[in-house]
Protein backbone atom coordinates (compact mmCIF):
# COMPACT_ATOMS: atom_id res chain seq x y z
CA UNK A 1 0.00 0.00 0.00
CA UNK A 2 1.13 3.87 -0.57
CA UNK A 3 1.56 5.74 1.95
CA UNK A 4 -0.77 8.63 0.17
CA UNK A 5 -3.14 10.47 2.17
CA UNK A 6 -6.04 13.24 1.39
CA UNK A 7 -6.90 15.58 4.35
CA UNK A 8 -9.26 18.23 3.84
CA UNK A 9 -9.80 21.62 6.08
CA UNK A 10 -5.55 21.75 5.36
CA UNK A 11 -5.46 25.38 6.50
CA UNK A 12 -7.81 25.63 9.70
CA UNK A 13 -5.91 24.56 12.76
CA UNK A 14 -6.79 20.62 13.16
CA UNK A 15 -6.17 20.19 9.31
CA UNK A 16 -3.22 22.29 9.63
CA UNK A 17 -1.99 20.38 12.16
CA UNK A 18 -3.09 17.21 11.18
CA UNK A 19 -0.85 16.99 7.96
CA UNK A 20 1.90 18.53 9.37
CA UNK A 21 1.69 15.45 11.37
CA UNK A 22 1.22 12.97 9.08
CA UNK A 23 3.76 14.02 6.72
CA UNK A 24 6.23 13.54 9.79
CA UNK A 25 5.37 10.37 10.24
CA UNK A 26 6.29 9.37 6.59
CA UNK A 27 3.02 9.86 4.51
CA UNK A 28 2.89 12.13 1.57
CA UNK A 29 0.03 14.49 2.37
CA UNK A 30 -2.40 15.83 -0.24
CA UNK A 31 -4.24 19.02 1.28
CA UNK A 32 -7.17 20.63 0.31
CA UNK A 33 -8.57 24.04 1.49
CA UNK A 34 -10.12 27.07 -0.28
CA UNK A 35 -6.86 28.99 0.99
CA UNK A 36 -3.28 28.26 1.06
CA UNK A 37 -1.99 27.66 4.73
CA UNK A 38 -0.21 30.64 6.28
CA UNK A 39 3.73 30.67 7.08
CA UNK A 40 5.84 27.12 5.68
CA UNK A 41 4.13 23.58 5.33
CA UNK A 42 5.41 20.08 4.70
CA UNK A 43 2.61 18.92 2.22
CA UNK A 44 1.13 19.26 -1.16
CA UNK A 45 -1.32 22.02 -1.21
CA UNK A 46 -4.24 22.11 -3.46
CA UNK A 47 -6.84 24.71 -3.89
CA UNK A 48 -10.04 23.40 -3.79
CA UNK A 49 -13.58 24.66 -2.28
CA UNK A 50 -15.43 21.26 -0.99
CA UNK A 51 -19.16 22.73 -2.22
CA UNK A 52 -17.43 23.30 -5.66
CA UNK A 53 -17.53 20.06 -8.14
CA UNK A 54 -15.29 21.48 -10.52
CA UNK A 55 -12.57 22.73 -8.32
CA UNK A 56 -12.93 19.09 -6.37
CA UNK A 57 -12.70 17.31 -9.69
CA UNK A 58 -9.45 19.25 -10.80
CA UNK A 59 -7.52 17.96 -6.95
CA UNK A 60 -8.73 14.65 -8.19
CA UNK A 61 -7.00 14.74 -11.68
CA UNK A 62 -3.70 15.82 -10.00
CA UNK A 63 -3.78 13.62 -7.13
CA UNK A 64 -4.69 11.04 -9.50
CA UNK A 65 -2.15 11.51 -11.81
CA UNK A 66 0.70 12.54 -9.08
CA UNK A 67 -0.07 9.44 -6.81
CA UNK A 68 -1.95 6.86 -8.54
CA UNK A 69 -4.10 5.92 -5.34
CA UNK A 70 -4.66 6.95 -1.61
CA UNK A 71 -4.26 4.75 1.40
CA UNK A 72 -6.75 7.35 3.16
CA UNK A 73 -9.10 9.95 2.84
CA UNK A 74 -9.33 12.32 5.77
CA UNK A 75 -12.10 14.51 6.53
CA UNK A 76 -11.18 18.11 8.42
CA UNK A 77 -12.95 20.68 6.60
CA UNK A 78 -15.68 22.18 8.20
CA UNK A 79 -17.37 25.64 9.76
CA UNK A 80 -18.79 26.74 13.28
CA UNK A 81 -22.00 28.99 13.51
CA UNK A 82 -24.20 29.91 16.40
CA UNK A 83 -27.74 31.08 16.18
CA UNK A 84 -31.45 30.53 16.44
CA UNK A 85 -33.15 28.23 14.93
CA UNK A 86 -35.98 30.75 14.29
CA UNK A 87 -33.42 33.59 13.44
CA UNK A 88 -30.65 32.60 10.90
CA UNK A 89 -31.15 33.42 7.25
CA UNK A 90 -31.29 29.96 5.12
CA UNK A 91 -28.70 31.07 3.08
CA UNK A 92 -26.23 30.50 5.99
CA UNK A 93 -28.58 27.65 7.19
CA UNK A 94 -27.94 25.61 3.79
CA UNK A 95 -24.09 26.78 3.61
CA UNK A 96 -23.20 24.70 7.03
CA UNK A 97 -24.83 21.90 5.98
CA UNK A 98 -23.20 22.43 2.19
CA UNK A 99 -19.53 22.38 4.15
CA UNK A 100 -20.13 20.17 7.00
CA UNK A 101 -22.49 17.59 5.53
CA UNK A 102 -22.79 17.73 1.83
CA UNK A 103 -19.13 18.03 1.56
CA UNK A 104 -17.67 15.12 3.07
CA UNK A 105 -20.33 13.32 0.53
CA UNK A 106 -18.67 15.18 -2.50
CA UNK A 107 -15.02 13.97 -1.65
CA UNK A 108 -15.90 10.66 -0.77
CA UNK A 109 -17.64 10.10 -4.07
CA UNK A 110 -14.99 11.38 -6.20
CA UNK A 111 -12.47 10.10 -4.45
CA UNK A 112 -13.26 6.87 -3.42
CA UNK A 113 -12.15 5.05 -6.90
CA UNK A 114 -8.34 5.99 -5.60
CA UNK A 115 -8.69 4.36 -2.23
CA UNK A 116 -6.70 1.21 -2.09
CA UNK A 117 -8.07 -2.11 -0.41
CA UNK A 118 -8.12 -1.86 3.22
CA UNK A 119 -8.05 2.11 2.55
CA UNK A 120 -9.59 4.40 5.53
CA UNK A 121 -12.19 7.05 5.75
CA UNK A 122 -11.77 8.89 8.63
CA UNK A 123 -13.79 11.88 9.37
CA UNK A 124 -14.15 14.88 11.96
CA UNK A 125 -17.96 15.14 13.88
CA UNK A 126 -17.77 16.78 17.17
CA UNK A 127 -18.75 15.65 20.92
CA UNK A 128 -21.55 17.25 20.03
CA UNK A 129 -22.70 14.85 17.62
CA UNK A 130 -24.04 11.95 19.90
CA UNK A 131 -25.67 14.59 22.42
CA UNK A 132 -29.18 16.61 22.45
CA UNK A 133 -28.30 19.46 21.12
CA UNK A 134 -28.18 23.23 23.10
CA UNK A 135 -30.14 26.31 22.50
CA UNK A 136 -28.63 28.53 19.39
CA UNK A 137 -25.98 25.60 18.17
CA UNK A 138 -28.86 23.83 17.06
CA UNK A 139 -28.02 24.08 13.28
CA UNK A 140 -24.25 23.17 13.94
CA UNK A 141 -24.92 20.19 15.81
CA UNK A 142 -27.66 18.92 12.99
CA UNK A 143 -25.14 18.84 10.78
CA UNK A 144 -22.76 17.19 12.92
CA UNK A 145 -25.47 14.73 13.72
CA UNK A 146 -26.26 13.92 10.35
CA UNK A 147 -22.87 13.77 9.36
CA UNK A 148 -22.34 10.61 11.93
CA UNK A 149 -25.62 8.73 10.28
CA UNK A 150 -24.03 9.84 7.08
CA UNK A 151 -20.69 8.15 8.45
CA UNK A 152 -22.22 4.73 10.06
CA UNK A 153 -23.87 4.58 7.08
CA UNK A 154 -20.84 4.69 4.55
CA UNK A 155 -19.03 2.31 7.24
CA UNK A 156 -21.98 -0.41 6.78
CA UNK A 157 -21.50 -0.19 3.02
CA UNK A 158 -17.85 0.46 2.15
CA UNK A 159 -16.79 -2.47 4.58
CA UNK A 160 -18.17 -4.62 1.44
CA UNK A 161 -15.92 -2.77 -0.62
CA UNK A 162 -12.94 -3.94 1.78
CA UNK A 163 -12.61 -0.43 3.37
CA UNK A 164 -12.70 1.11 6.84
CA UNK A 165 -14.97 4.25 8.25
CA UNK A 166 -14.30 5.36 11.57
CA UNK A 167 -14.87 8.91 13.37
CA UNK A 168 -13.00 11.73 15.74
CA UNK A 169 -15.57 13.55 18.12
CA UNK A 170 -13.18 16.33 19.18
CA UNK A 171 -14.13 18.60 22.16
CA UNK A 172 -12.30 22.34 22.62
CA UNK A 173 -9.63 22.76 20.43
CA UNK A 174 -7.42 25.81 20.30
CA UNK A 175 -7.86 26.94 17.10
CA UNK A 176 -9.23 29.89 15.27
CA UNK A 177 -12.68 27.64 15.83
CA UNK A 178 -12.48 29.30 19.31
CA UNK A 179 -12.03 32.63 18.16
CA UNK A 180 -14.84 32.17 15.41
CA UNK A 181 -17.13 30.58 18.24
CA UNK A 182 -16.86 33.71 20.90
CA UNK A 183 -17.52 36.02 17.60
CA UNK A 184 -20.51 34.48 16.23
CA UNK A 185 -21.67 34.33 19.87
CA UNK A 186 -20.74 37.83 19.91
CA UNK A 187 -22.34 38.45 16.53
CA UNK A 188 -25.39 36.67 18.37
CA UNK A 189 -26.09 38.54 21.19
CA UNK A 190 -25.98 42.29 19.69
CA UNK A 191 -28.36 41.01 16.72
CA UNK A 192 -30.99 38.70 17.95
CA UNK A 193 -34.15 40.83 18.84
CA UNK A 194 -35.93 37.52 20.37
CA UNK A 195 -33.38 35.73 22.89
CA UNK A 196 -31.15 39.31 24.08
CA UNK A 197 -31.50 38.24 27.52
CA UNK A 198 -30.85 34.64 27.06
CA UNK A 199 -27.89 34.90 24.43
CA UNK A 200 -25.97 36.66 27.09
CA UNK A 201 -26.55 34.20 29.61
CA UNK A 202 -25.31 31.53 27.22
CA UNK A 203 -22.18 33.02 26.96
CA UNK A 204 -21.28 31.77 30.07
CA UNK A 205 -21.95 28.26 29.17
CA UNK A 206 -19.94 28.52 26.06
CA UNK A 207 -16.93 29.80 27.91
CA UNK A 208 -17.38 26.46 30.58
CA UNK A 209 -17.26 24.48 27.58
CA UNK A 210 -14.26 25.74 26.10
CA UNK A 211 -12.59 25.99 28.83
CA UNK A 212 -10.50 23.09 29.15
CA UNK A 213 -9.24 22.74 25.55
CA UNK A 214 -5.96 20.72 23.87
CA UNK A 215 -3.77 21.50 21.31
CA UNK A 216 -4.67 20.29 17.70
CA UNK A 217 -1.85 18.59 17.26
CA UNK A 218 -3.53 15.86 19.12
CA UNK A 219 -6.11 15.42 17.05
CA UNK A 220 -2.98 14.75 14.19
CA UNK A 221 -1.67 12.17 16.63
CA UNK A 222 -4.77 10.54 16.98
CA UNK A 223 -5.34 10.85 12.89
CA UNK A 224 -1.85 8.74 12.59
CA UNK A 225 -2.51 6.57 15.69
CA UNK A 226 -5.83 5.66 13.48
CA UNK A 227 -3.60 5.28 9.86
CA UNK A 228 -1.20 2.55 11.83
CA UNK A 229 -4.23 0.48 13.71
CA UNK A 230 -4.47 -2.93 12.10
CA UNK A 231 -8.57 -3.02 13.09
CA UNK A 232 -9.47 0.93 13.81
CA UNK A 233 -12.09 1.44 16.14
CA UNK A 234 -15.65 3.01 14.50
CA UNK A 235 -15.58 6.20 17.06
CA UNK A 236 -12.58 7.60 18.96
CA UNK A 237 -13.55 10.61 21.90
CA UNK A 238 -10.99 12.98 22.72
CA UNK A 239 -11.37 16.06 25.42
CA UNK A 240 -15.29 15.37 26.08
CA UNK A 241 -16.62 17.75 28.25
CA UNK A 242 -18.11 16.23 31.43
CA UNK A 243 -20.91 18.76 32.18
CA UNK A 244 -22.25 18.27 28.57
CA UNK A 245 -22.15 14.19 28.89
CA UNK A 246 -24.04 14.91 32.70
CA UNK A 247 -26.43 17.00 31.27
CA UNK A 248 -27.27 14.49 28.13
CA UNK A 249 -27.88 11.90 30.84
CA UNK A 250 -30.65 13.56 32.17
CA UNK A 251 -34.63 13.31 30.88
CA UNK A 252 -35.25 15.27 28.08
CA UNK A 253 -37.71 16.79 30.36
CA UNK A 254 -35.11 18.24 33.19
CA UNK A 255 -32.91 19.47 30.22
CA UNK A 256 -35.29 21.63 29.16
CA UNK A 257 -36.03 22.55 32.89
CA UNK A 258 -32.28 23.36 33.14
CA UNK A 259 -31.60 25.63 30.14
CA UNK A 260 -34.79 27.12 30.54
CA UNK A 261 -33.59 28.02 34.65
CA UNK A 262 -30.27 28.80 33.59
CA UNK A 263 -31.24 31.07 30.16
CA UNK A 264 -34.57 32.84 31.42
Amino acid sequence: MSMNVLVTGASGGIGFATCQVLAAGGYTVYGLDVRQPEGPFSFRFLAADVTDGTQLEAAFQTIKEEAGSLKAILHVAGVYDLNSLVEIAEQEFVRVFDINLFGVYRVNRLFLPLLEKQGRIIITTSELAPLDPLPFTGHYAATKTALESYAYSLRMEVQLLGYSVSVIRPGAVQTRLLGVSTKCLETFCATTQLYTCNAVRFRAIVDKVEAKSIPPQKIGELALRILKAKRPRYVYNINRNPLLRLLNLLPHSWQTSIIRWILH
